[in-house]
């Protein structure tokens, strides 16, 4: 079966929204044709000579990065250079090359959700959750002939999304009533007299930045010269996604045997994995954060975990987050906890018709560690 590239990558999108990558961030599609079909693709951390190298061996019409090739200012893409070098190769054996970087960190079944899995830390929720986006609640009562009208109005605003679903909205009928005064020019009833209508509560969410737009489409389609409504701002909450995973394992252990399992199922970089604090400590609130994740510690040591897991851990940092009170601390390589999400993207490729392989081969700069003596 094949499939196209701009299909592969609506399917990634929706995996892991270019929306939630950081703002320094390139994610997304850097070279190929979305009308392209696709059959072969190859799942990597890194993009290198050897990556690029096996892809076109495979005959792979697409690579999917986790670090982007292009992430910091590039000026030229000649072949001259090992950026350009390596993107004219691509072009000319046809094969598209696609990064999902901070964007894959932050959603549900991302990076460190892959790491958290092949630890067996279980029941996690993000170590540094995104806030949900704010939504305004509109509250407005309009009578009950014209309910219909003015809630189409406002859903063409914006009004009514949640996640996946439109036109949403609450209602009940009750009975409204005014007294039309001096100037007034009611819409229903009579200067001076008390009026008492049937009217729905019509109760619905929509983004902030739609108030105006959401507000005049609500005048506009309502019946009443001064229509009564209520606009709440809604407190911003913590959502399911945001970098880093914390958790608990199935059974505790200590320190020392933590780590001699993280070393069994992760994938072992050349120098290895580093612990700070002490071997017999109990170990079963694990914090986890696939790539450099020392921005995080503080966050895991609010979390009460009680060994912190991520990469480029230094040796500054260390020392004085144990002095503070922090978790245990490992660093077990930048390439080593970002691999396993590899296995979760070819899963997802091959879900919509393409055949996928991991690049296993380490990608981890550091290669040369002296036995020894």
């Amino acid at each position: 079966m094949t499939v196209t590239l701009g299909a592969l990558i609506d399917a990634l999108e929706r995996a892991y929204p270019p929306a939630l990558a950081e703002s320094w961030d390139a994610v997304g599609l850097v070279c190929g044709d979305p009308d392209d079909p696709v059959d072969t693709a190859l799942v990597c951390v890194d993009v290198t000579e050897a990556v690029v190298d096996e892809a076109l061996r495979l005959g792979a019409q697409l690579i999917v990065a986790h670090h982007p090739l292009l992430l910091r200012g590039v000026e030229s893409v000649a072949a001259s250079t090992p950026k350009g070098r390596l993107i004219h190769r691509l072009i000319r054996g046809g094969c598209a090359l696609y990064s999902a970087h901070t964007n894959a960190d932050k959603v549900r079944g991302g990076v460190s959700d892959a790491l958290a899995d092949v630890l067996g830390v279980q029941h996690t929720v993000p170590l540094a959750p995104e806030p949900v986006v704010p939504l305004d609640k509109w509250v407005v009562m309009v009578p009950e002939g014209s309910a219909e009208q003015v809630s189409e109005a406002m859903f063409r605003a914006g009004a009514g999304a949640l996640g996946e679903y439109r036109n949403c909205q609450w209602s009940v009928v009750g009975t409204g009533q005014f007294l039309p005064v001096d100037a007034a020019r009611p819409a229903i009833g009579a200067l001076g007299e008390l009026t008492l209508v049937d009217e729905e509560r019509i109760e619905m969410v929509a983004p902030r930045g739609r108030r105006s737009a959401v507000l005049a489409a609500l005048r506009g389609a309502h019946p009443y010269e001064e229509p009564a409504f209520d606009v709440f701002a809604q407190v911003a909450l913590d959502s399911d996604i945001g970098l880093g995973r914390v958790g608990r394992l199935a059974a505790p252990m200590s320190l020392a045997e933590f780590t001699d399992h993280a070393a069994r199922v992760l994938p072992r970089a050349p120098w290895g994995i580093r612990t700070a604090g002490d071997p017999q400590a109990t170990v079963q609130v694990v914090a986890v954060c696939g790539g450099a994740g020392d921005s995080l510690i503080d966050a895991a040591t609010a979390a009460g975990a009680d060994v912190y897991l991520t990469a480029d851990l230094r040796h500054h940092v260390v020392d004085e987050a144990l002095r503070a009170g922090s978790p245990a601390l490992i660093d077990a390589g930048h390439w080593a906890t970002e691999f396993p999400w590899c296995t979760t993207v070819v899963e997802l490729l091959a879900d919509h018709g393409c055949t996928a392989a991991v690049f296993a081969p380490s990608t981890d700069p550091f290669t040369v560690v002296p036995e020894r003596r």
